[in-house]
């Protein structure tokens, strides 16, 4: 049996536009791991999302 190996990626998320931005990365075979506050502060957030490779 083979181990799963994944990518990772980290994307900034815009408030106005984050369901259109997850549901993108979603259809391209992305999951969504864990949002958290980006370094600017709290009204900037950054998805941290995984993907099994091929």
């Amino acid at each position: 049996m083979t181990a799963t190996t994944w990518e990772y990626a980290t994307v900034p998320l815009i408030t106005h536009a984050t369901k259109q931005i997850l549901d993108q990365w979603g259809a391209d075979g992305w999951e969504l791991v864990q949002v958290v506050p980006g370094p600017a502060g709290s009204d900037n957030l950054v998805a941290y999302l995984k993907r099994a490779t091929s």
